[in-house]
C-alpha cells in the first residue's frame, strides 16, 4: 500500500560512528532521534546508549547516575549470581529488581542533506538528576516561536517518567523538570496552541493492579506554561485483529494536514503487534480544535521492521520514531532500528492520508 524510500546510505548513524563520553563506557546504541529544522540544517537529537566497556567475562554491569554524589557508577554482579536474570538484553534482574544494561544520554547531529550527519564530539544533556539515574531517552522535539522544546523520558528506580527541557540554538539547554510523573512516557508536545493553552499526547503506562487488566493508550492532556498538565483525556488504545493490537504509544510531534478538505493533525504513532511481536508505525488524524477526538486511522503499518537492520540487532523486530519532517508531500521519518541504529525513510503524505479508516 505505501511505497517507503529507505535511504541507500541506511543506517545512517550507527554506534560506532558516536564517541563514547568517557574511557571506561562504549556506545551501544545510537537512536530514537528527535528531529528539527535549524538555520538551514536538520538537526537530531539523538539517545546515546552507553555500556561499561571494562567488564570481566564473568561479570555484568549496570551504569548508574548517583543524584547525590554527582557522578555516574558501575554496579557489578558476578555472572553466577543466585536469581540473576539476563533473558532481555535491556536489563538485569536481581533480587527482585531490575537494572538497565546501558545509560542513555542525548547528542547533537547536524547535517546539510537531512542524511549524511556530523556528529557533536559531546554529550548535549547527560543525567543531573536522581529521576534520570538510568538515563534520558526517547527525545521529541517541538518548535514553537522559534524556542524548541524538548522533552525526553527520564528513567530511575522512581520509575518512568517525562521531563522538558528547551533550546533556541541546539548548544544551551534549560531544563524545566518533570512534566508527567511514573509512568509515563512517549510524550508528543503540539507545534501550536490549541484554544489558547498548550497541547501533548502522553502515554500512561497503567498497572491496574493486576496483569491484563489495562493496556498503555495514548492520552491528551493541555497546559496554560508547558510544565503543569491536566484535562487528560483518552485519545486512542490498541485494537483487537489489527497490526497494533498488543500497545500503542506516541512517536513524532503532529503536523498540520488537510483530511477530506478539513485541517486536521496527524500524529505518528509506534503500535505493538502480538503475534508476531513487533513495532511498527502508524498514523492518527485528530480534530484540529480537538485532539482527542479521532478522524482516522491507519488501516496498515506504513512503516514495519523488514530490512535486516530492523529485524536483527540489539532488540530486532522494531522500527520506532521520535522524529519527523515534512516537505510538501515527503514525510521523512527518522527512526530507531532494532534499539540500536537510526535509519531514515521517505513516504508520500497523500498516500498516509489514503491509508486511514474512520474510527
Amino acid at each position: 500500500m505505501y511505497k517507503v524510500s529507505r535511504a541507500l546510505e541506511n543506517p545512517i548513524i550507527t554506534p560506532g560512528m558516536v564517541p563514547p563520553s568517557r574511557p571506561d563506557l562504549e556506545v551501544v546504541g545510537a537512536f530514537n532521534a528527535g528531529a528539527a529544522r535549524h538555520q538551514g540544517e536538520t538537526v537530531l537529537l539523538l539517545r546515546i546508549a552507553e555500556a561499561p566497556s571494562d567488564l570481566d567475562a564473568d561479570e555484568v554491569g549496570a551504569p548508574i547516575f548517583d543524584g547525590h554524589t554527582g557522578t555516574l557508577e558501575i554496579k557489578r554482579w558476578p555472572r553466577s549470581t543466585q536469581g540473576l536474570n539476563l533473558s532481555d538484553p535491556r536489563m538485569i534482574g536481581v533480587g527482585g529488581r531490575e537494572f538497565l544494561t546501558s545509560i542513555s544520554h542525548l547528542r547533537v547531529a547536524r547535517s546539510t542533506d537531512g542524511i549524511h550527519f556530523q556528529l557533536a564530539p559531546d554529550p548535549a544533556m547527560v543525567p543531573v538528576t536522581a529521576y534520570e539515574a538510568y538515563g534520558m531517552e526517547d527525545p521529541r522535539i517541538t518548535e514553537i516561536d522559534g524556542t524548541y522544546w524538548v522533552n525526553y523520558t527520564a528513567v530511575s528506580s522512581y520509575g518512568i517518567a517525562t521531563a522538558l527541557a528547551s533550546t533556541r540554538d541546539f548548544k544551551v539547554f534549560e531544563r524545566h523538570g518533570i512534566i508527567f510523573p511514573p509512568d509515563n512516557r512517549d510524550v508528543t508536545i503540539f507545534p501550536e496552541k490549541i484554544g489558547g493553552q498548550f497541547a501533548a499526547l502522553h502515554r500512561p503506562m497503567p498497572s491496574g493492579g493486576g496483569a491484563g487488566l489495562a493496556r498503555p493508550t495514548i492520552w491528551a492532556a493541555r497546559s496554560s506554561d508547558m510544565r503543569s498538565w491536566g484535562s487528560h483525556e483518552l485519545v486512542a488504545e490498541a485494537r483487537d485483529g489489527h497490526w497494533d493490537d498488543a500497545k500503542i504509544g506516541g512517536g513524532a510531534a503532529p503536523f498540520r494536514v488537510h483530511v477530506g478538505g478539513r485541517d486536521a493533525w496527524l500524529a505518528i504513532y509506534h503500535g505493538v503487534s502480538s503475534s508476531p511481536f513487533e513495532y511498527s508505525l502508524g498514523a492518527l488524524a485528530l480534530e484540529i480544535h480537538d485532539p482527542t477526538r479521532v478522524m482516522g486511522r491507519s488501516r496498515a503499518p506504513i512503516l514495519r521492521p523488514e530490512a535486516r537492520y530492523e529485524r536483527e540487532g540489539f532488540f530486532g523486530g522494531v522500527v520506532f520514531t521520535c522524529g519527523a519532517l515534512v516537505d510538501g508531500d515527503q514525510v521523512r521519518i527518522y527512526y530507531g532500528a532494532a534499539d540500536g541504529v537510526t535509519a531514515v525513510a521517505d513516504l508520500s503524505l497523500a498516500e498516509i492520508l489514503a491509508g486511514l479508516s474512520p474510527p
